[in-house]
């Protein structure tokens, strides 16, 4: 029975990349389908919705008998806790969600306990309205359920001891003042070292003058209870883990001498008494880490860590990241300050997104040591499944940039930028997962995002444009995104029970936008809420032209993009009534923005009617509804390619760009397209940007769309059929003459060698997983490939 339920908890959240998919811990069923015999608890005598950081503990006995092979937990808490067996921290969560989807995690903490007394600790922190805004939140609280009756001694109830920390105050709350961004990702903390309960998570501290915790309610679980707080499910995620990482350089000082050892941990600094010290650490590449300061004595002192992508000059331009004359950090901040004693951990409650870290420190009359400073790397496991290289040594850097945005931009659910705001975004998550796919051939990310935004559903009918949130934002550009991010999983994984339930919010979504269809101009009429297609284009929010006042071309060609895609998916699941309709509306929509919005003098697609302006964008989507022709698509893609005057695309919209070209038979062109990647890295960027100079983020998730773009354009690689049942390998090297690739996919790998042979020529070495057939196609010739090693040469 335990087996069998291992294996459904695996299938539900795993998908059918079972390589991939390690056996979740097993949760008893009972839990699953009823109230929780533990409370929520929390502090009584607090504001529960406000601001407030609290220490619970709780100490137990093991029986005699020994220490037990396996003690499994599930733990959760709002908004956010940090778990500590017997001192030593071994786990954080919960992954981001919403009050209909609390999820909760499955922690064996069997290796971590001793034989008699043992202590579960855990910090809790609610930010109150200060909270980011990803985070949904009901009131603090906090809970733990043993698995079994053999582990419900730990159950969360009036047992436990809880006290209110007094040392954290918010800090940092002028970042989007500062930085003249939005920034969303919540307060910096300062921690009074006076204040705070040290050792508070092991057995010897005394907890005696702490409050027992107040009891709240029974946890309930998705689909049960009938006045929930929170409804549980199970994290459908892994574990976030953490991972040491130095600081390799120390790159400017103000008033101190600091020896390289001290980076490596070897030596310690000591900050004389009544000095005002600066220490400027590069890291040398962007990364999202929990920084961890250790020092001893400086009783009094105040130590601020500043954290930034860049330095910026006095005209605040961030000019290349590598240079820092005459440049000055600003940003996010933490600040410390030390109780006089020795080895006292700083560590804020939530990771830091950085590149550049500044010390300022000020001392007292006591002289402040630091013995160690460091980062602890975070962020969603993805590991590098695939492989990239060419004739050209340049592409290998952007790939591994690419890669790095990728893995920066994956937490607990999918980030559009770690730094400013670490929301999950639509428009970005569709080209994430895609990414993730290629690269890693993991899907759990993708899925949770697909289920983000389904439980996002608005009482119209439109997915919300970012989620989890705590505030009400939709952009119905990106709901017809998310309709494609199910096409694109369908394609890529054989799961039909997981796509087939979101045909009626499909629909739904759909009909939206058909229910504002203008019924003169067949195209869509004036449409509500942002209206979002890509910045530095049409007016400062990035709004298309005809959106609120009809009849935009970009909506509308989108819209028909989006119903073909549709219509496969309900074909393939047997609505074909439902599919017809679809395909005849996206031909409708094609066939009168095409006459509205095509001008034959220039050979565009004007953004509107009216033929105001024009676009790449219009051009591209005109492309991918099929509202041209082939022989159309190619000479209006040389135009939007050419024509400079016309509105450009930024470096979200570069990937249907790519999508375009290769719609077009123009897939050779992309890659002379890379020059935007190469312009960051020359400009000491480490990983892709928001948008081109000057960029408010210099780490976005949209950008490293090359990561997909190496396999999938250049190699090739695509799925012939969904479910990559088979594979099309159709290349575009364009003046590359060697490129190798290797890939993941659900039968396993796809692996390809190409050499040019000769102007027209090509040399294909071809590896395909067991059971697994293909096409290989060039320059208008087809080969049929079969499972195993296959050379062709054409």
């Amino acid at each position: 029975m335990k087996f069998r339920l291992i294996l459904i908890i695996c299938t539900i959240f795993c998908g059918v990349n079972q390589v991939l998919c390690q056996a979740l811990p097993p949760v008893n069923p009972q839990l699953l389908k009823s109230a929780w015999p533990a409370f929520w608890i929390t502090s009584p005598a607090n504001q529960q919705r406000e601001y407030g950081v609290y220490h619970f503990r709780k100490t137990f006995l093991l029986p005699a008998a020994g220490k037990p092979k396996s003690f499994l937990i599930h733990v959760s808490a709002d908004n956010r806790y940090r778990l500590f067996i017997n001192g030593k921290a071994i786990s954080s969560g919960p992954a981001r969600g919403d009050l209909f989807n609390w999820f909760f995690e499955t922690i064996d903490i069997a290796p971590y306990l001793t034989e008699g007394e043992n202590i579960l600790a855990a910090l809790v922190w609610n930010m109150g309205s200060l909270a980011p805004v990803a985070q949904v939140s009901n009131q603090t609280a906090f809970v733990v359920q043993g698995n079994s009756a053999a582990e419900q001694m730990v159950n969360t109830d009036v047992s436990w001891k809880v006290k209110k920390s007094k040392a954290y105050t918010p800090c940092a709350l002028d970042n989007g003042e500062r930085l003249k961004a939005y920034m969303v990702v919540g307060p910096g903390d300062q921690v009074d070292g006076k204040l705070y309960p040290w050792d508070w998570e092991t057995l010897e501290y005394n907890d005696a003058s702490w409050n027992a915790a107040e009891e709240l309610t029974h946890p309930q679980p998705v689909g049960y209870g009938t006045d929930n707080l929170w409804t549980l499910a199970p994290r459908n995620i892994p574990l976030l883990k953490e991972s040491i990482l130095r600081f390799p350089v120390i790159r400017r000082t103000n008033s101190i001498k600091v020896n390289k050892d001290f980076l490596t941990g070897k030596r310690p600094l000591t900050i004389p008494a009544n000095q005002r010290v600066s220490i400027l650490l590069d890291q040398q590449s962007m990364t999202a880490a929990y920084p961890e300061l250790i020092v001893s004595g400086g009783k009094g002192s105040r130590i601020k860590m500043t954290y930034s992508e860049a330095l910026f000059d006095k005209q605040d331009n961030k000019g290349n990241r590598n240079e820092i004359d005459a440049k000055e950090i600003k940003g996010n901040y933490d600040i410390f300050i030390p109780d006089g004693e020795g080895n006292r951990k700083f560590r804020p409650l939530w990771f830091r997104a950085y590149r550049y870290l500044q010390l300022d420190i000020m001392t007292t009359d006591d002289p402040l040591i630091l013995n160690d400073i460091y980062g602890m790397k975070t962020g969603y496991p993805l590991k590098m499944n695939a492989s990239f290289s060419s004739n050209d040594p340049s592409l290998q850097e952007i790939w591994k940039v690419g890669w790095h945005t990728a893995q920066l931009c994956a937490g607990d659910m999918y980030y559009d930028t770690p730094y400013y705001e670490q929301l999950q975004y639509t428009g970005d998550s569709r080209i994430q997962a895609l990414i993730s796919l290629y690269t890693s051939g993991d899907d759990r990310l993708m899925r949770k995002a697909i289920l983000d935004f389904y439980h996002s559903r608005t009482p119209e009918g439109l997915t919300q444009g970012r989620y989890p949130s705590n505030r009400l934002q939709i952009i119905p550009t990106f709901s017809l995104f998310w309709v494609s991010m199910i096409h694109d999983y369908w394609m890529h994984r054989h799961d039909d029970a997981f796509v087939k339930q979101f045909l009626p919010a499909i629909h739904e979504t759909l009909e939206w936008f058909h229910n504002r269809v203008d019924q003169k101009k067949k195209m869509l009429g004036p449409l509500t809420w942002w209206n979002f297609v890509d910045w530095d284009n049409f007016n400062d929010w990035g709004t298309a032209p005809g959106a609120e006042q009809g009849n935009s071309s970009i909506i509308t060609l989108q819209y028909a993009y989006t119903l073909n895609q549709a219509a496969e998916l309900f074909r393939a699941f047997n609505h074909p009534a439902q599919a017809d309709y679809q395909e005849l509306l996206a031909l409708e929509l094609n066939a009168h923005t095409y006459w509205y919005c095509y001008n034959e003098a220039n050979g565009l697609i004007a953004d509107t009617p009216e033929r105001q302006t024009y676009s790449q964008h219009a051009g591209i989507w005109a492309i991918l509804s099929g509202a041209v022709t082939l022989q159309e698509g190619q000479t209006l893609m040389k135009k939007i390619l050419n024509d400079k005057s016309i509105g450009q695309v930024t470096f979200f919209y570069r990937f249907y760009l790519t999508q375009a070209l290769k719609k077009a038979e123009m897939g050779d062109l992309y890659y002379k397209e890379l020059r935007p990647w190469r312009d960051m890295l020359k400009m000491g960027l480490t990983t892709f940007a928001e948008k081109p100079e000057p960029t408010r983020s210099d780490c976005h998730a949209w950008s490293a769309s090359p990561d997909y773009d190496f396999l999938a354009t250049i190699c090739g690689i695509m799925p012939g059929t969904p479910g990559f049942k088979t594979v099309l390998i159709k290349p575009s090297l364009g003046e590359l003459t060697e490129v190798t690739g290797t890939m993941p996919i659900p039968a396993g790998k796809v692996s390809v060698i190409l050499k040019r042979n000769g102007k027209e020529g090509i040399r294909a070495e071809i590896l395909l997983p067991e059971q697994t057939t293909g096409i290989f196609t060039w320059k208008g010739k087809e080969v049929k490939l079969h499972e195993g090693k296959q050379i062709i040469s054409i």
